[in-house]
């Protein structure tokens, strides 16, 4: 099926984020340890976090494409989902203790100058995270994928704390001592908003939350049809990076078997090919004019 061959897809993503974490923690870590910097020290331990991350999602993404068996009738997509969550859980720790310990060197008034090896470092640093960010950005709207895409916030949020870095050993050079923990504090705030939204998508996704534009789209679609009398009722939830929807609609009651099957399947053929939904469970119920002229 497609949306398996999707979810392989995203694996791909996963990958290069890990391999990415892991050449750059260690390589900061080390010229952190050279170069005295304990603002890429502190950037270096992030991406080991990463890492960690990185793996909840792959491994979501791994159960996702196991088949559908004896209790998950529906597949395994929402442990994509599950993995988004658990993403969003390292990231805001990450967020908080980097808020913690920028707080603890702005009253400690800590002077340090570290080497400028250590600032290009954490310059090149970022612009590797932002190029794997656009990677996994378009590979996880290509695929329609909800975990790829937290991982790619998550890419640019480390990009973004090495441009951090960058900007706290620059200012030491002239002095600025200050400016190092004030560019982390604030990257801190970045890396806990950009978890609080991602944390906020997947429980609303799990909590069977959809939104309600796609829903319009879906009864407008349905309602197209010219056996359509009514729309009685459209309800649809998220699986993963699949759209379940259940309808009611009312037909004419003269119809036989036959003919409403082949309305639903016609119905089922329109919002596949309109909005990608591949999942849609159609009841047919007869359609009494007075019935609704007296509801008016």
């Amino acid at each position: 099926m497609n949306e398996y061959e999707n979810l392989k897809k995203g694996e791909q993503g996963a990958w290069i984020s890990i391999c990415a974490y892991l050449i750059l923690s260690a390589t900061k870590l080390i010229i952190a340890s050279i170069g005295q910097s304990e603002a890429l020290r502190a950037d270096g331990l992030n991406n080991v976090t990463d890492v960690i991350a990185s793996l909840a999602v792959l491994i979501g993404l791994r159960i996702s494409r196991k088949p559908p068996d004896k209790d998950h009738h529906y597949g395994h997509f929402r442990a994509e989902t599950i993995g988004s969550l658990i993403a969003a859980f390292i990231m805001m720790t990450v967020g908080l203790q980097v808020i913690y310990e920028t707080i603890q060197q702005i009253f400690a008034g800590q002077e340090a100058q570290p080497s400028l090896l250590t600032a290009w470092t954490a310059a090149g640093a970022a612009v590797v995270m932002y190029g794997v960010y656009l990677y996994n950005l378009r590979l996880s709207k290509r695929i329609n994928s909800h975990s790829l895409y937290a991982a790619a916030q998550d890419n640019r949020s480390d990009a973004l704390v090495s441009i951090g870095a960058f900007i706290g050993i620059i200012g030491a050079q002239f002095g600025a001592f200050w400016l190092d923990p004030v560019a982390g504090f604030i990257v801190g705030l970045i890396i806990c908003k950009t978890a609080y939204d991602i944390f906020r998508d997947a429980s609303h996704t799990l909590t069977d939350g959809v939104n309600e534009e796609l829903l319009d789209q879906v009864k407008e679609t349905l309602n197209q049809d010219s056996d359509v009398k009514v729309v009685e009722d459209v309800k649809a939830r998220l699986h993963g990076n699949q759209v379940l929807v259940d309808a009611t609609i009312l037909v004419d009651p003269e119809l036989s078997v036959q003919q409403g099957h082949d309305i639903t399947d016609r119905l089922e053929d329109s919002l596949a090919d309109e909005h990608g939904i591949y999942h849609t469970h159609i009841h047919i119920e007869p359609y009494h004019d007075e019935d609704h002229t007296q509801n008016s």
